[in-house]
């Protein structure tokens, strides 16, 4: 196994990411000490929990999930309570979430409420899970009035990507992924841009060297700023601290909320990441042709640049999300690459017409 290793030290302990395939070789050593292990995974997953079971060589219950956000529920989570009730789960075994972010968000939510607290390693088997969900220590789950609005920061003792696993993805889930990876290279690495930009069919071949850098590398931006900002607690000013990772997802999860999440993360959040390109360009003084870069990077990696509802839909949505303040919306805009800055009360007439720009 070759690859690469991103250290997280943040929050309740450091922790290792790796990045390679043949990754799931290591899973042995870290569930060593664990009586039993519960491995979440989707439905669609069976064969690959079976294999991670196989693999730790411990008593193991399998819990099946339901695939993409309808795992992530009140109902879900009881259910995954009641299995670990039944077999007799204590604070010396071990949670294994394997699936995508969406699964990764619910088992380590999992495991962060049973009995207070149990031990947890993440398996994402999908672009955006590895490279966003499965990093940085949030886990939660949906209601009905918004997502993750309920949920815990809690850390896996390691997270395991291992690249291997992606083979199979459709084309559509590797670009959802990749706007996790553009959106760390806008707010943080300007690296990730050139290297995307010089190729744009390499960057969504999960087989290439390329690719592999460009996970690694948004995993590196999201590992320094949770290190700064377990809890995202800093946000002063321009001294954004771990909400600089939000960028684009204010208009993004309102538009998964309005498509009852039929549409993909990746994709909800590349409209929010061009809308609020141009909002900053407004705002903030962007430069044009940084905002012509989200269009051209986002919609040569295979993501819309708009949302088929009109802005007065999406709006009230946003007001509900987790990082507004009282009744006031609050967003994450640029001045430029790199620089991030919040935007609390924005005039509404620009959100609007800056909407209405998208095609």
């Amino acid at each position: 196994m070759s690859g690469a290793v991103v250290r997280v030290e943040s929050g309740l302990g450091p922790y290792d990411v790796t990045i390679a395939g043949g990754a799931l070789a290591a899973l042995p050593s870290l569930v060593a000490d664990a009586s039993r292990v519960a491995v979440i995974h989707p439905a669609p997953l069976a064969a690959l929990a079976e294999r991670v079971a196989a693999l730790v060589d411990r008593p193991a219950t399998l819990i099946a999930v339901p695939d993409a956000e309808a795992a992530k529920t009140p109902q879900v989570l009881a259910d995954c309570w009641d299995a670990l009730a039944a077999a007799g789960f204590t604070r010396n075994d071990l949670v294994i979430g394997v699936g995508g972010g969406t699964t990764t968000d619910l088992a380590g939510f999992v495991a962060a409420s049973w009995l207070r607290g149990v031990g947890y390693v993440s398996v994402p088997t999908s672009v955006l899970g590895m490279v966003d969900a499965a990093v940085g220590g949030k886990t939660g789950i949906n209601l009905t009035a918004g997502k993750n609005l309920v949920g815990a920061f809690y850390e896996p003792r390691a997270v395991l990507c291992d690249l291997d696993l992606l083979g199979g993805l459709a084309p559509e889930e590797v670009a959802s992924g990749l706007a996790e990876v553009v959106k760390c290279g806008f707010i943080s690495d300007p690296e990730i841009l050139r290297l995307a930009s010089e190729d744009l069919a390499d960057s969504r071949d999960v087989t290439s060297d390329r690719f592999a850098e460009l996970v690694r590398r948004a995993i590196a931006v999201k590992a320094g700023v949770v290190a700064a900002d377990f809890t995202e607690a800093t946000s002063v000013g321009d001294n954004v601290g771990r909400e600089a990772l939000n960028y684009g997802h204010t208009l993004g999860h309102a538009i998964e909320k309005h498509a009852g999440f039929t549409w993909r993360h990746g994709q909800a959040i590349s409209v929010g990441m061009a809308w609020m390109a141009r909002v900053s360009r407004d705002l903030l003084g962007l430069d044009d042709d940084t905002v012509a870069l989200h269009d051209e990077l986002l919609g040569g990696l295979g993501l819309p640049l708009s949302y088929p509802a009109p802005f007065s839909d999406l709006r009230p949505i946003m007001s509900l999300d987790k990082k507004a303040r009282g009744s006031s919306l609050r967003l994450v805009g640029l001045r430029a690459v790199g620089s991030v800055t919040a935007l609390a009360d924005p005039d509404e007439d620009v959100l609007s017409r800056s909407y209405a720009e998208l095609v």
